[in-house]
């Protein structure tokens, strides 16, 4: 296949294309456009919830009809919240992470010349492509977007009476949401047949990079979650459409006894929160396998604890499957389900800690190259662990009960999950941009992005904690109904400073991608002196990858600032520089890894 250079097309090479770096690009821009409509939609309702009943310019502007004299109606606020949380959710950290990221690097640092079937990887990105268009198509419908939050919980979701938000805006929504289940699906089956049977010779499963094994990993939990999910949908389906009763009982609307009887929304929240919580590791673990490779070059030291980082995404796989139960703690489930669901809530922290404790035991006494991707990187394991830390209070199924649907649900997991996932994109971004395009990305303008949208994040979330312990409820349009909460209301001014500075800030990263296309700096081959194998192939992209044969591989990807047995103090590095990449053969006498 090295010497397979058909001639390409301008459709074949940059829309239809089956080469896994241009579909990687593919998925990167669609996930970077969502994202645009996701952050215009939270500065919109956060204008709201500074200054409720005050009149906007920007509000008339984007919302049109949904809105009395650039006041936003009460329909619209729910809508543009429900529609944020499923763009950011699934259409940019999902797509932003797993599909940029598994597709750039799986056939790269594992020796392949492509992904085990390019046609399956194609159809992928153009069934996302497809999911995102119906979402954007479903904000134009006549009575409104999807507006039942985005976890749709029924009856809001199943009736189409309920309220404006559940009628054509909630198909739209599902039908949106099930293409992309399917395109997740087909993409994670890709990935996992690729690094079971496509690795290079040497390249055995103890020698994948960390990213390797994180995009690996996560592919497992979307084959075994996403399905779940997806007959959740088609069980709504059937009630929104066909008159069944999977989710609805004895409901009233304005007087009107309605037929259904026998069903249970608790099924609903039973399968949606059975995706939901892997869903979060879906999106962290390859942002976190993403981090590890960036500290581990950036320190110029050997990731520590190779090995129980690898047990540690593996438990982190396995446990998130059993605990969907702890954002159901005042559903009415037994007390003693709940105390099994906070048993293993709480366990899930000891792998994730391990993590942690990695990360900052790699950086110790580390040759630190503070470059935007490393203080992206760093930045991660800050919100990682402080958002975590407040994971512990919610994992309680007694404290939970007073904080949970309040602010304090809010901030946790949009450090932990949000922050955390968007700063090991960003970090990816900064890291192989070079390998994307053969450029780099300019570093001032990078050091600026990230202390802006790091200072904008602890400023806009950190407060959400202490709003959230005083009992503010989240999804409310407008607090001014509930004197209690009137001391509260310049906290809100506070946060929504924060981020509208920070939503703004992320032009400057747009415009440094965009131009650095163009007018970057020329990158060499191996800009970052790194050891994965996606650095031995050329800067000119070539569909297939290396231009001979495929590299061989003879050790692990982390032999940083690797030194050789010496008689003076003065020892040198192994081949007399600080990294030693996969392909190097092994000295005679030294041990292989």
């Amino acid at each position: 296949m090295s010497d397979h250079h058909h001639k390409e097309t301008f459709v074949t090479k940059y829309i239809f294309s089956q080469d896994h770096k241009m579909i990687s690009k593919q998925f990167l821009v669609t996930g970077m456009f969502m994202g645009i409509i996701a952050v215009l939609m939270s500065m919109l309702f956060r204008l709201q919830l500074a200054w409720p009943d005050t009149s906007f310019s920007i509000v008339e502007a984007f919302l049109g009809r949904h809105q009395t004299d650039g006041i936003m109606s009460p329909d619209i606020y729910l809508a543009l919240v429900t529609i944020h949380g499923t763009i950011m959710v699934f259409f940019v950290l999902t797509a932003g992470l797993s599909g940029t990221f598994s597709n750039l690097l799986i056939p790269l640092q594992i020796g392949a010349r492509d992904m085990a079937s390019g046609f399956l990887n194609m159809i992928s990105y153009w069934l996302f492509f497809l999911s995102s268009v119906i979402m954007v198509i479903s904000l134009f419908v006549e009575a409104g977007p999807a507006s039942a939050g985005w976890t749709i919980y029924p009856p809001l979701s199943a009736l189409p009476q309920a309220i404006p938000g559940s009628g054509a805006g909630m198909t739209l929504w599902l039908v949106s949401m099930s293409i992309f289940i399917a395109s997740s699906l087909i993409g994670a089956l890709n990935y996992i047949v690729t690094v079971l049977n496509l690795r290079t010779k040497g390249m055995k499963m103890t020698r994948l990079p960390l990213t390797i094994w994180a995009f690996f990993i996560t592919a497992i939990i979307g084959v075994v979650s996403f399905p779940v999910l997806l007959s959740a949908a088609l069980l709504l389906v059937f009630d929104r459409s066909f008159g069944t009763s999977f989710y609805l009982s004895d409901i009233f609307i304005s007087g009107e006894v309605l037929h259904y009887q026998g069903g249970s929304p608790v099924l609903f929240e039973h399968l949606f929160w059975f995706l939901g919580h892997p869903e979060v590791y879906i999106v962290l673990l390859p942002a976190l396998g993403i981090t590890s490779e960036i500290i581990s070059t950036n320190s110029r030291k050997p990731i520590f604890g190779y090995r129980a980082m690898v047990m540690s995404i593996m438990a982190i796989a396995f446990l998130s499957t059993i605990v969907w139960g702890h954002h159901m703690f005042i559903s009415g489930m037994n007390p003693f389900l709940g105390s099994v669901f906070t048993f293993t809530t709480l366990l899930i922290a000891i792998p994730s800690a391990v993590k942690a404790f990695n990360y900052v035991t790699t950086l110790w006494k580390g040759n630190l190259q503070l470059n935007p991707a490393m203080l992206f990187s760093i930045g991660l394991v800050s919100t990682f662990v402080t958002g975590g830390l407040t994971g512990l209070v919610l994992g309680d199924s007694a404290l939970d009960i007073n904080i949970h649907d309040t602010y304090f649900v809010v901030a946790h997991f949009h450090l932990v999950m949000g922050v955390s996932a968007i700063f090991g994109m960003y970090a990816g971004i900064y890291h192989w941009f070079p390998k994307m395009y053969g450029r780099m990305m300019n570093k001032t303008m990078g050091y600026w992005h990230f202390w802006i949208t790091i200072i904008c994040s602890y400023g806009v979330f950190w407060p959400m904690h202490f709003i959230g312990l005083a009992g503010l409820p989240r999804r409310y349009y407008s607090n001014t109904a509930f004197p209690m909460f009137n001391d509260l209301a310049d906290i809100n001014v506070v946060i929504t400073i924060f981020a509208l500075v920070g939503g703004a800030a992320q032009i400057i990263f747009l415009a440094n991608y965009f131009i650095s296309i163009y007018r970057g700096e020329k990158a060499t081959q191996n800009p970052w002196k790194s050891n994965t194998l996606e650095w031995t192939t050329p800067v000119e992209h070539i569909h297939g990858n290396w231009p001979g044969k495929l590299p061989e591989v003879h050790r692990w990807a982390y032999d940083y600032s690797k030194r050789v047995d010496a008689s003076d103090d003065d020892s040198d590095y192994l081949h007399g520089q600080d990294y030693v990449p996969q392909t190097t053969p092994l000295l005679e006498g030294e041990e292989p890894s």
